[in-house]
């Protein structure tokens, strides 16, 4: 592990990621998961302000439906996140890009079943905030297929609920909450 704590010095052409500092690397990966997610929502009024409201969620869909099976194969491959259900999901999800700009916790109730329930979304504050009451679509519809294709990767008999969705009342209440369950035939 490198000792770099920022790169305000000279410029060094043989730079690399593991030239920098534990805690560094650790902000930069916090930064990237934002910047990703940032790209998400730019595209998605670039294309809603050219197109229309209806177009850039067709569009997004398209894109999360792709993403999501990219994203969960290459997270699993690389951290060996190996076999299904709903533990296997968890991990994945921990690590995906965008869980380090989210909050939230996951509770098992046992292996096969667990709840995901998200306090902080820069998502859902964002469209609060614009007002329009567009997280009618991108929490109701856009993300339950989603959270569906993420968990399929890892089996696809893996059902995802959603217990509490927007809007909500105020800033203090969950942004939302999802079940994620696998019946096992014995």
């Amino acid at each position: 592990m490198g000792e770099l704590r920022d790169y305000s010095g000279r410029f060094d052409p043989d730079l690399t990621l593991a030239d920098f500092s534990q805690d560094v690397l650790v902000k930069l990966l916090r930064l990237y998961a934002q910047l990703y997610y940032r790209l998400d929502g730019f595209w998605y009024m670039s294309v809603k302000e050219k197109i229309t409201h209806a177009d850039a969620l067709a569009c997004d869909m398209w894109v999360w439906e792709r993403q999501t099976w990219q994203e969960m194969s290459r997270l699993a491959r690389l951290l060996k996140i190996d076999g299904g259900g709903v533990v296997r999901a968890m991990k994945a999800l921990q690590v995906s890009p965008w869980a380090f700009s989210h909050r939230f916790h996951v509770e098992f109730k046992d292996e096969n079943d667990a709840v995901l329930t998200f306090t902080y979304c820069p998502t859902l504050e964002a469209l609060e905030r614009e007002g329009q009451g567009r997280e009618e679509n991108i929490c109701r519809i856009v993300d339950p297929v989603v959270k569906r294709r993420f968990a399929a990767f890892f089996d696809p008999a893996i059902e995802v609920i959603p217990l509490s969705l927007p809007p909500r009342h105020g800033t203090d209440q969950i942004c939302c909450q999802w079940e994620f369950r696998l019946e096992r035939a014995d």
